[in-house]
C-alpha cells in the first residue's frame, strides 16, 4: 500500500469515527440539558448528579476518542484534558458541600481549560480530519463561557444546575454541526468517486 493511500485510509477511518462520535457527544448534551432545565429545578439530588455526571462524561469521552486516535500517549493535549476533567469531578463533588457559587467557578475554571484543550486537539488534528473549524469555535467559546461563569460565581446570586445549560447546549450545537459536516462531506465524497470510477 502506497504512502498516499495509506493517508486516504487513515482519513476517512478518522472521519468515521469522528462522525459518530460528535454525534454521540451531542445527544449525551441534549439529554443532560433536558434534564438540567426539567429535573434538575426540582430536585438539589438530581442536579448535583448532573453536575457531576457533565465533566465526568467529559473524562471519559476524551479518552474514547484517544483510543481511537492511537491512545492517549499520542494525544498529549485529550489526556491532559481528560485528568482535567477527572480533576472536576472530584472539586465539583467537593464544591456541592459548600455552595453552588463555589461549584459554578470550578466550572468556570474547568470550561475555560477544556475549551482552549478542545481547541488544540482540533488544530492538531486539522490536517487529517474535517470540521475542525467547528471545534476551534466551539473550544474558543468554552474557554470565554468559562470566564463568565467565573464572574458569575461571585455573584451574590445562588446559580442553579439550568444556569449551565445554554453552555451545554451550544456544547451540543457545535458537535452536532461537526458530526453533520462530516456526514455530508463523506457523502459529497463517495458521489465524485463514483462519477469519477
Amino acid at each position: 500500500m502506497s504512502v498516499q493511500a495509506r493517508e486516504d485510509r487513515k482519513s476517512t477511518d478518522t472521519g468515521q469515527w469522528l462522525r459518530t462520535y460528535y454525534a454521540l457527544r451531542a445527544l449525551v448534551s441534549v439529554v443532560w440539558v433536558a434534564a438540567a432545565l426539567t429535573v434538575g429545578p426540582m430536585s438539589p439530588f438530581v442536579a448535583g448528579a448532573l453536575l457531576l455526571i457533565y465533566p465526568a462524561w467529559d473524562a471519559l469521552a476524551n479518552v474514547l476518542d484517544a483510543r481511537r486516535s492511537g491512545g492517549l500517549r499520542h494525544n498529549p493535549t485529550q489526556a491532559f484534558n481528560t485528568a482535567v476533567s477527572g480533576l472536576t469531578t472530584v472539586a465539583v463533588a467537593v464544591g456541592l458541600a459548600a455552595s453552588m457559587n463555589v461549584v459554578l467557578g470550578v466550572f468556570g475554571v474547568w470550561a475555560a481549560l477544556s475549551g482552549l484543550l478542545q481547541l488544540a486537539t482540533a488544530v492538531r488534528r486539522w490536517k487529517h480530519a474535517g470540521a475542525q473549524w467547528v471545534m476551534v469555535i466551539s473550544g474558543a467559546q468554552s474557554a470565554a463561557a468559562g470566564a463568565m461563569f467565573l464572574k458569575e460565581a461571585g455573584a451574590a446570586e445562588t446559580p442553579h444546575v439550568a444556569d449551565i445549560a445554554p453552555y451545554a447546549a451550544f456544547g451540543a450545537f457545535y458537535f452536532f454541526a461537526s458530526a453533520l459536516w462530516l456526514t455530508v462531506s463523506h457523502v459529497r465524497s463517495r458521489r465524485r468517486a463514483a462519477a469519477e470510477g
